[in-house]
């Protein structure tokens, strides 16, 4: 028996663990605690999963069939060739482990060469490329009108990704692939 990463249904991770575990499926549905804000002033504390659309089911490869039969779950996710992909057991072994020890969410994935956003400082609003993460992220930003680009060291928390190409117009910055 394996671990596999099961993509499901956005929102319904919770649900699809609870058909798990009625059909005694092993499963793990790794979640961390957020604090929010509703509209009305009031505060809550929630459960949200640490990886929203998947859960991870322990099973033998031919029992795929009865994990993508409970509702909501879409496939058991594939490495190369599109077989399953299995995971370590020490890799959901940490997981556990980490999230009773430490506080831990999500974080979004920054690569090099994908768009950025600065979230706050000096260069809030600002649209760059990720040109290098170790040691704190370096932004190249461009200034169109005349050509020039510069890059910034930044901290992780001050830059979140920019899906595709949206928010270019809107900012007037564009954006430099060079290398830095």
């Amino acid at each position: 028996m394996s671990w596999f990463a099961v993509y499901t249904t956005c929102r319904h991770e919770k649900k699809i663990a609870q058909h798990l575990a009625q059909r005694e499926i092993e499963h793990y549905l790794p979640l961390y605690r957020a604090d929010r804000k509703w509209r009305d002033g009031s505060k809550v504390t929630l459960e949200l999963p640490l990886f929203p659309g998947y859960i991870f089911v322990r099973i033998n490869r031919s029992e795929r069939v009865s994990v993508l039969s409970v509702p909501g779950a879409l496939t058991v996710v594939g490495g190369t060739g599109g077989a399953p992909a299995p995971l370590s057991d020490a890799a959901i072994e940490a997981l556990r482990t980490g999230l009773q020890q430490h506080r831990i969410e999500p974080h979004p994935l920054l690569r090099v060469g994908e768009l950025a956003r600065i979230r706050s400082g000096a260069f809030a609003g600002m649209i760059g490329i990720v040109a290098r993460k170790k040691s704190g992220f370096r932004i190249v930003l461009t200034l169109e009108q005349i050509m020039q680009s510069v890059a910034v060291e930044l901290n992780e928390d001050d830059v979140e990704p920019l899906p595709g190409e949206c928010g270019l117009a809107e900012t007037g910055h564009r954006l430099s692939l060079q290398e830095v």
